[in-house]
């Protein structure tokens, strides 16, 4: 329970930053809110000009695309310890990961002309540079 409640404020919280005022998302968002906080969903759907009770709303569909990250905020560490985090297109090979790295001018800062010794890169995950 607290995992779904966590995750609505995270979306709530990105929505505010993005000042969001799309009526279809924040109606699917709310019918997802329902089971959890009924008396205050059913209120809300009622100011939002709705004449049924949001119970009898069918859920929202799956649509797998939107599940899809299109790119990972790497952090970027050296001797093992994380100093920023860049975001880089999922879609990347080790290599192309490896150069937006190196040609990242904090890297460059941190590097201080010294040569990396390894480049540690986990896909999806996280980069480590030995120095």
């Amino acid at each position: 329970l607290n995992t779904v409640i966590s995750t609505f404020m995270i979306a709530v919280n990105d929505w505010t930053k993005q000042k969001c005022t799309n009526k279809e998302i924040l109606t699917q968002f709310l019918v997802l809110l329902s089971p959890f906080a009924p008396h205050f969903s059913e209120e809300i759907w009622e100011n939002m000009g709705n004449k049924n009770s949001i119970s009898n709303e069918p859920w929202p569909k799956y649509i797998k695309e939107y599940l899809v990250e299109k790119q990972h905020e790497y952090p970027i560490s050296f001797n093992g310890k994380m100093r920023f985090k860049i975001p880089i297109a999922n879609n990347l090979s080790k290599e192309e990961i490896e150069k937006i790295v190196l040609g990242e001018e904090k890297t460059i800062k941190y590097l201080r002309e010294k040569k990396p010794k390894k480049i540690i890169i986990i896909p999806g995950k996280i980069v480590n540079i030995v120095v």
